[in-house]
């Protein structure tokens, strides 16, 4: 597929897409909000692709905020719409049946955190850092962030981090939740492939179904532990889970289809 801001590749499996506009430190504007859409289409259809890494472009930036020449001269009807359109783009993601996860960069600050925190978990170069500064514009974040934040990093502290603005280095994402683990910018995208890697040795179905339940634990939509019965009984009618058994009770490595 081509686009305009995004690079997008397949290796062993994984879909690896890089917003591409380091010159505007891969700033989120509408061709970005497209581009990720369809990408996000294409991740959903293309069964070579098993899961995803999303980065930026550069050595700066994941992606350090929305472009703000955008937001000039909204109106409130306008801002809805702008706020829809990121979050929709951003639950897709979220609820995206393969493992999409962020490798996070330099800054990722305003949409750019709300963009990680879709992400089904993040890991980070030492160098990044995470923030939600829409306040000092007159604004709060509208992709999302009021909502992941305080699931990721709790009330309190997703209180102060929105209120003051701070910029949360490397090691303070990683002590609140906000991170897995912490890189060199040289092993960033390894690491990250190593931890997908393993993943896609696992029952492709089973993995859904983990995203599944664990997005309604953090939403509270539905009840969760009703919801993983469901899920529990669904897997017992693939048949990676008669290959699963079976490989457990006769010592062998399975080999998952997801079917």
């Amino acid at each position: 597929m081509n686009f305009k801001t995004l690079l997008f590749q397949i290796e062993n499996g994984i879909a690896i897409i890089t917003i591409n506009r380091p010159e505007k430190l891969n700033a989120l504007n509408k061709d970005v909000f497209t581009d990720m859409d369809n990408a996000m289409d294409e991740v959903a259809g293309n069964k070579e692709i098993k899961s995803v890494i999303i980065t930026g472009a550069g050595v700066k930036a994941f992606v350090a905020g929305a472009d703000i020449l955008e937001f000039s001269g909204l109106d409130k009807d306008q801002a809805i719409a702008l706020a829809k359109r990121g979050q929709g783009v951003f639950f897709k993601i979220e609820n995206s049946s393969k493992p999409v996860v962020a490798a996070v960069n330099g800054y990722a600050l305003g949409g750019g955190c709300e963009l990680a925190m879709a992400c089904h978990f993040r890991l980070c170069s030492n160098d990044a850092k995470f923030g939600q500064p829409e306040v000092n514009l007159g604004l709060i974040p509208g992709y999302g962030g009021t909502q992941r934040l305080t699931q990721l990093v709790g009330k309190g502290k997703s209180m102060e981090l929105q209120m003051t603005a701070k910029i949360a280095d490397a090691q303070e994402a990683l002590q609140w939740g906000l991170v897995n683990y912490i890189t060199t910018a040289e092993d960033l995208l390894p690491k990250t492939k190593e931890i997908l890697q393993a993943i896609q040795t696992k029952a492709p179905i089973a993995i859904a179904k983990i995203i599944e339940c664990v997005n309604v634990a953090v939403t509270g939509k539905e009840d969760g532990f009703e919801k993983e019965i469901a899920c529990f009984a669904e897997c017992f009618i693939t048949d990676d889970m008669k290959e699963g058994t079976a490989a457990f009770v006769e010592k062998r490595k399975a080999v998952f289809t997801g079917r």
